[in-house]
């Protein structure tokens, strides 16, 4: 199975897409769709929208894992945030590819083993898992693989599977 994992954003997009076969992890790609400060949004919101398209087209994955979005304590950010990661879903789903929302906690506790672990834990364990030589920057990037990773994890369990089974 190939995953495309997600850290939504609006002026960064991490991506890591992840093939998942026989409980071992290939990396394809990673990296990050940028936007610049000064562009009027809509375009920005374009952007994204057009270069998750060109990954999904280049790499067909069956399984789009984002997180689920939390309300912090700027409203303009998460309105902000929201709207890219709707344009993110809007991709997926025209494209074919299956949506799965996951927690910070859900993913701290299936890369790290622990749900209340560190970000530079979660980042670290990523590396490891995957056999990187080094986490992956700028810090989305690292955190759209861990994305990737747990639904890796997720699906391969009997639980995930279960639940794969009820959306169908």
């Amino acid at each position: 199975m190939v995953i495309l994992g997600i850290d939504p954003g609006y002026a960064i997009v991490g991506y890591g897409v992840l093939e998942y076969r026989n409980n071992r992890f290939t990396v394809l790609d990673y990296g990050a769709i940028t936007t610049e400060a000064h562009t009027p949004f809509p375009e920005r919101l374009e952007k994204i929208y057009r270069d998750l398209c060109a990954l999904m087209t280049r790499f067909q994955p069956q399984a789009m894992s984002i997180e689920k979005l939390f309300y912090n304590t700027n409203a303009k950010t998460v309105i902000d945030v929201a709207q890219a990661r709707g344009v993110t879903v809007l991709a997926a789903q025209q494209n074919g590819v299956e949506i799965f929302e996951y927690t910070p906690l859900q993913v701290k506790q299936s890369v790290v083993g622990y749900g209340r672990a560190e970000k530079k834990q979660v980042q670290e364990m990523t590396r490891i898992i995957l056999h990187l030589e080094k986490i992956p920057k700028p810090d989305d990037t690292a955190d759209a693989l861990a994305m990737a990773i747990c639904h890796g994890h997720a699906s391969g369990s009997l639980m995930g599977r279960l639940k794969q089974m009820e959306r169908k």
